[in-house]
């Protein structure tokens, strides 16, 4: 839904996330691990998707360590060279944006390192599988969903607007595309309220993104926040704006906070990627391939439209597949 050097512990710039003993004393003998590229972990997505790379990784007898990006294409390239330089077994990456990474998968063709692309995708390049949702299909499913709850609200002459994730990505690409199509195949009939992209990813930035769509937008019924996070500033300011219950948000992801969200309805649907499944697959792969096996070249994981109405009921494969079991 985003870069130092590998072990500058001093710069607490690296994050080590905690193995299993055994999967540490086989990849110590290996000396080898399996790295995680990661945008930001101060996203729940990433965190999540995160633990699942480790689960598989440690499962399969590796060392596991992810690497923050902090949202910078330069720092993400940097913890990829300090990376191949130490001669890791293998590299699983989310791209900060899909123009970036080729960067990347250059470094590791030419060290004969595999790599695992876990999201967001890339404009081109070398890589052993692609892991992601459909994205298009999700954002769809929330924009249909969306559509209807405006009609039932006889809103669907208002405007909608969106704060999407980078367009430079092509899963914010398709979210977009996958948004707008659901909206109109759900009888939405008005107005286009604009849209604002995220460069921080943070619920400040998509607070003051919303002030301005609702300053711009009088009429404006509906918003899509394009991930989790941020959706918490949106709803921040419509409160601020002492418009509650006058504007109907939708987001994608998910994280703790929405389950009683959407149980109030103040949120009315996400399409919740499976991150830490997600995670899980992208591991599997990169062991598959260190293994000297070929795993699938795309694989996709579908996304959970959960709304106010399916909530209860899907709660319990929320919490594992989406939530990494921390709620």
């Amino acid at each position: 839904m985003e870069r130092r050097s590998f072990l500058k512990l001093a710069g607490g710039t690296t994050l080590a996330l905690g193995t299993g003993l055994a999967g540490l004393r086989t990849a110590a003998a290996a000396g080898k691990d399996i790295v995680y590229l990661t945008p930001g972990l101060d996203l729940p997505f990433w965190r999540y998707l995160s633990k699942g790379v480790e689960s598989a990784a440690t499962k399969g007898g590796f060392g596991f360590q992810a690497l923050d990006s902090h949202n910078s294409a330069q720092t993400q390239l940097q913890n990829a060279q300090d990376s191949i330089a130490r001669g890791v077994a293998g590299i699983v990456i989310s791209p900060t944006d899909s123009s970036t990474a080729p960067s990347v998968l250059q470094l590791a063709k030419r060290a004969n390192i595999p790599v695992v692309i876990a999201d967001i995708g890339t404009n081109s390049g070398d890589f052993v599988s692609f892991i992601s949702s459909d994205n298009y299909r999700g954002a769809h499913d929330v924009g249909v969903a969306l559509a209807a709850a405006l009609k039932k609200k006889g809103w669907q002459d208002g405007s909608v607007g969106i704060v999407a994730i980078s367009q430079a990505r092509k899963n914010g690409q398709a979210r977009t595309k996958g948004f707008l199509d659901g909206l109109k195949e759900g009888g939405f009939t008005g107005k286009d309220a604009g849209m604002q992209q995220m460069q921080s990813y943070t619920a400040d930035e998509t607070f003051k993104f919303t002030q301005d769509l609702l300053t711009a937008n009088p009429d404006m019924r509906g918003l899509f926040v394009q991930t989790d996070q941020p959706a918490i500033g949106a709803l921040r300011a419509i409160k601020a704006a002492r418009r509650n219950g006058e504007v109907l948000v939708a987001a994608f992801d998910g994280i703790p906070e929405f389950v009683d969200l959407l149980k109030s309805g103040e949120l009315v649907v996400s399409g919740m990627q499976q991150p830490f499944l997600m995670g899980v697959r992208s591991g599997e792969a990169m062991v598959e391939s260190i293994g000297g096996k070929t795993p699938a070249k795309e694989i996709t994981v579908p996304i959970l439209a959960i709304t106010s109405e399916n909530i209860e009921k899907e709660l319990p494969v929320v919490k594992e597949t989406v939530f990494a079991n921390e709620v």
